[in-house]
């Protein structure tokens, strides 16, 4: 008996529709730098989740909403991690809040339309749509009309526009969209990170030699303080001890000096002695010259 193969979920739901990523060069480097400078802003916080290119299956029923694959979508409360594609059900039911097209040369009006409609019927509420070829931006916002409903509104932004959601500014130049990060550092290329970071490491080689041989420098003048102290106490110390034997000197001739005058008062008690002696003869009678 034969069994029957179940169905893959990737049967109800692929990942792809066989058409590629991008149809020009230009179309696939916008795409890329739009992700990659999304998921620096976003790196640190583990509830934002972005992708390029990845199927969003609003609802689970393909016969009534096929999905759309938006060139970059980021869902803000959804984790971090692989997924073959975004299926919304699955999500919380949380809709990507954020959704960028970069159009190429085969999108029609109507695709846009299109586009726009899904969109504005399954909750993103920015939708940034850019033309590199003719250097146009289309900004629609999820706003509230007067009779309270909801809709992707279309945005004038002469002047430059910053995202409510990313916080991201974008500016249209006469040549090119430049889009910035909240802190003002413009979004870069692959290339232009890479040189970035090789220039970043250059400059840290370089601060780390310049520290060692600070570092260097200092250890030599302490050597070099070392050696002036040592050679400063060693004179202090030849001082010390040319005081001490001058001292020594000073002591020894107070010495002699003090014998001296010993010597000195015991001639002069002698002398004394005798000129009395001498004195009490002659009181005496007695001629001492006879």
């Amino acid at each position: 008996m034969q069994i029957k193969q179940q169905p893959r979920d990737d049967d109800f739901y692929p990942s792809s529709d066989g058409q590629p990523m991008a149809e020009s060069t230009d179309q696939f480097d916008w795409i890329v730098k739009i992700k990659e400078n999304l998921e620096r802003l976003f790196a640190e916080r583990d509830d934002v989740f972005i992708a390029g290119d990845l199927f969003w299956y609003p609802v689970a029923d393909r016969a009534k909403t096929k999905p759309t694959a938006p060139d970059v979508l980021v869902a803000f409360g959804r984790p971090k991690g692989r997924r073959g594609s975004y299926k919304q059900w699955e999500e919380d039911g949380i809709a990507p809040q954020v959704v960028f097209e970069v159009w190429s040369v085969s999108n029609k009006p109507s695709d846009i339309a299109d586009k726009l409609a899904f969109y504005q019927t399954h909750g993103a509420e920015e939708f940034y749509g850019y033309d590199p070829r003719s250097n146009r931006l289309d900004i629609w916002l999820r706003q509230r009309d007067a009779s309270g409903a909801e809709k992707l509104v279309s945005q004038p932004h002469v002047g430059g526009w910053t995202s409510p959601r990313l916080g991201v500014r974008f500016a249209v130049t006469a040549d090119t969209l430049e889009l910035y990060f909240p802190s003002g550092e413009p979004f870069l290329t692959t290339l232009e990170l890479d040189r970035r970071k090789i220039e970043e490491t250059a400059r840290a080689e370089q601060a780390v030699a310049q520290a060692d041989r600070a570092l260097s420098w200092a250890n030599q003048a302490l050597a070099e303080a070392a050696t002036e102290r040592a050679r400063a106490d060693q004179e202090n110390a030849w001082a010390e001890a040319e005081r001490t034997r001058a001292d020594q000197e000073h002591a020894r001739a107070e010495v002699e000096r003090a014998r001296a005058d010993q010597e000195h008062a015991r001639a002069e008690a002698e002398r004394t002695r005798a000129e009395r002696l001498a004195a009490r003869l002659r009181s005496m009678g007695l001629d001492l010259d006879d």
